[in-house]
């Protein structure tokens, strides 16, 4: 059976809402990412309730601290039972790699990826904290350096997509936010594209979140993002 693509963002400021939207939807048919607003909020029991409820769950608070602080941040995730988990690229080798090894041991291992230039970024504002060079080239750079230390995959703007296929090995999980179907509005995301577009470029997962989360009929958005999709696969 293929892997559903869509990972969709529970942005809401409660549980209520977000799980509101949850009972509509299938396990099987699409995957849920709790981010940092809902998940303080709301903490561990409601990604528990996911869990419970069948779905995968890419929790993304993207650690980024000292190694052995993210270790434990990571084997904390692993047994909330969530599907995947992420960190920053540029905390560095040693901390990427003290995170992979935290989850080697787990019972159920999530996914581990790295977040490596964040999608909302322009070059100019990547050179103001000291970033040379393009986007691009701080992904390139950013995602050798998750592979090289063992890591699932990145997440990185579609944009980048077709570039690390190209250069990572097969299976190299690439996940992208940044996904706004056609005609819908870019929000605060500079490095956009269409899921179909995504998908072609070399897209594993595609997190898409206003676009359905904040339309006046959520899962008639859900719908008609999944029909563009399987109109290409």
């Amino acid at each position: 059976m293929q892997e559903p693509p869509v990972i969709v963002a529970l942005d809401y400021p409660a549980a209520a809402p977000a799980l509101e939207l949850v009972d509509r939807l299938e396990p099987g048919s699409c995957r849920l990412k709790v981010g940092k607003e809902l998940f303080t909020r709301c903490g561990p029991d409601l990604v528990g309730q996911l869990v419970e409820r069948g779905f995968e769950v890419f929790l993304d608070l993207k650690f980024h601290d000292i190694p052995n602080t993210v270790a434990r941040a990571c084997a904390a995730a692993a047994e909330l039972g969530v599907w995947m988990v992420n960190v920053h690229a540029s905390g560095g080798r040693r901390m990427l790699e003290a995170a992979r090894e935290a989850l080697e041991s787990a019972p159920h291992r999530p996914l581990l990826v790295a977040v490596t230039v964040l999608t909302s970024l322009s070059e100019a504002e990547l050179h103001e904290i000291g970033f040379a060079g393009t986007p691009a080239d701080n992904v390139k750079r950013l995602a050798a350096l998750a592979d090289e230390s063992g890591l699932d995959g990145v997440v990185c703007s579609p944009r980048e997509v077709a570039m690390l296929r190209e250069a990572r090995r097969p299976d190299f999980r690439l996940v992208t936010p940044g996904i706004r179907p056609a005609g819908a509005d870019r929000g605060d995301q500079t490095r956009v594209m269409t899921p179909a577009e995504a998908l072609a470029a070399g897209a594993s997962d595609l997190v898409i979140g206003r676009p359905i989360t904040a339309a006046p009929d959520p899962m008639a958005a859900l719908a008609a993002i999944e029909a563009e999709i399987a109109a290409v696969r």
